[in-house]
């Protein structure tokens, strides 16, 4: 049996010990510390009895009433651990429960989720961090068997994405916004095809400036207000063109949807994309090269838009409806460029050992560098002018323009994937870990995006803000028992958690 005693030192401070009795022999088993007055006493006795309730489970025969009690711990007791970003982690995990992301039964890939967005690393690097800023554990050999497994979790994300999305922007399908960017690996070996499926990673257009490295094509559909709903993944020589009706069926299909409108930009175009959309029964409002129509049409245009901010007009074309209007804003920077052009052509066909391409640049043997006056025309007849083609036939000019406009969100979301949770480059190079790297990367993307809807903040903000609330980690060396202390939540959190919908 452990007692606790208080004896009067040389000081006249009060000496709190606890001790045991062998053989009739008083025997100190821990100096708890000394007390000057009664309150320093309470509080000595208090973590005493603790002390004796961790080490031994010894429990008192007539246990007292539990009281709130304020323990002083002398400053000499305790040891400083660090601090963690528990506060963090909590807001974010209690974002996945709003997702329902919770339900996968999957704590690796949800933990991975998380560092990706608080804060971006290798995997191995990742779990890691998640010890030094959570105090959360995985074994590396878990992640490595974990890993591939996690790619049978797209589905379900991707459907509980769209749920949310329904929930939280009440959307419908009624339309929405398709665009691909690359993704470039730190190598230079494209993988090769086998029997069984062609390799990923292959060198094509790079729209990272990574030409001489592989890479893979990423398609992404999202909502009218940016939010990420599917997305699909093709070899890294795939023309982007190519991805356009393979993706958007596939996902008319998984979600049963009769019919929709998907906007895209002007590389989705091409004949035959136009007879699958119609053939699948899908509206579009796709970006028209007007550049390359007859130049009688381009005529035609310029004089029925006249030059007037804000004119639209329509013309019937082998692809649809093709919708035209002019900006002021737009012409002056279209001629600005055009200007800066012709200057550069100019100076090269006067320095022709300095010839490079240039967009308003021909040549011939015999001529040799000449300004080419025909094109020179025809970007002079476009200047302010953008195309759109549409088969919807009972929407607006104003409309169609609208919803072409807000193609910007795909554009945004790309941005925030390769910036804020740092997508690329990629160094994984197998199939099923580079297919879970994406997954991961998608689901941080659609928390992080709703985030940012919510609250008008970027990511890093976000987190900024979140990990300015820490919990103070302390070692009470008298019990060994670890002292949490969080520091107290600033308006802006607190303003945050309920902007979120979140609460703390």
């Amino acid at each position: 049996m452990f007692y606790v005693r208080t004896v009067k030192t040389v000081s006249l401070s009060t000496a709190v010990q606890v001790i045991r009795y062998q053989n009739r022999d008083r025997i100190i088993v821990k100096h708890i510390g000394s007390a000057h007055n009664p309150e320093e006493l309470r509080s000595l006795k208090q973590t005493a009895h603790e002390w004796i309730n961790q080490a031994t489970k010894q429990q008192n025969l007539f246990p007292a009433k539990r009281k709130e009690v304020l323990t002083l711990i002398p400053i000499n007791k305790l040891c400083n651990l660090g601090f963690r970003y528990s506060f963090a982690y909590e807001t974010i995990h209690n974002l996945f429960e709003l997702f329902q992301l919770n339900q996968l039964g999957n704590q690796l890939f949800l933990d991975l989720v998380m560092m990706r967005i608080i804060q971006p690393a290798s995997k191995i690097e990742s779990l890691k961090l998640l010890s030094e800023f959570f105090g959360i554990k995985h074994q590396r050999a878990d992640f490595y068997r974990g890993i591939r497994g996690m790619v049978s979790l797209k589905d379900i994300v991707e459907k509980k994405m769209v749920v949310f999305a329904k929930k939280q922007f009440a959307f419908d399908f009624s339309i929405v916004f398709y665009d691909v960017t690359t993704l470039y690996f730190e190598t230079f070996s494209d993988d090769e095809d086998t029997e069984k499926e062609k390799g990923l990673r292959k060198k094509g257009f790079s729209k990272d400036n990574k030409a001489k490295q592989p890479q893979i094509v990423i398609a992404v559909v999202v909502t009218s207000e940016g939010f990420p709903v599917f997305y699909d993944i093709f070899e890294g020589n795939v023309f982007e063109g190519n991805t356009f009706i393979p993706s958007i069926t596939k996902f008319k299909k998984t979600y049963e949807v009769k019919d929709f409108t998907v906007v895209a930009d002007a590389a989705m175009i091409s004949l035959s994309n136009i007879q699958s959309l119609a053939a699948n029964n899908l509206s579009y409002i796709v970006g028209g090269r007007i550049a390359n129509l007859k130049f009688e049409q381009i005529k035609e245009i310029n004089k029925r838009l006249s030059g007037v901010d804000g004119n639209s007009m329509q013309i019937e074309t082998e692809r649809g409806i093709l919708v035209c209007d002019f900006s002021l804003n737009r012409y002056q920077k279209d001629k600005r460029e055009m200007e800066q052009q012709i200057q550069k052509a100019t100076y090269l066909i006067k320095n022709p050992s300095k010839a490079k391409r240039s967009k308003f640049l021909t040549s011939t043997e015999k001529t040799g560098y000449l300004l080419n006056m025909e094109l020179i025309e025809k970007t002079k007849l476009l200047l302010g002018i953008r195309g759109y083609y549409t088969n919807l036939i009972n929407k607006t000019n104003e409309v169609i323009i609208a919803h072409y406009h807000n193609l910007w969100h795909v554009e945004q979301v790309f941005r925030i994937a390769k910036n804020d949770l740092a997508m690329r480059p990629i160094y994984h190079f197998k199939r099923q870990t580079i297919e879970a790297h994406i997954l991961i990367c998608f689901a941080a993307l659609g928390v992080c995006k709703y985030m940012e809807i919510k609250t008008g903040k970027s990511t890093k903000a976000i987190i900024k803000i979140l990990k300015k609330t820490t919990d103070a980690r302390l070692l009470n060396t008298i019990t060994n028992k670890e002292i949490i202390i969080r520091s107290q939540l600033s308006d802006e959190s607190q303003q945050l958690l309920k902007t979120l919908s979140l609460s703390h």
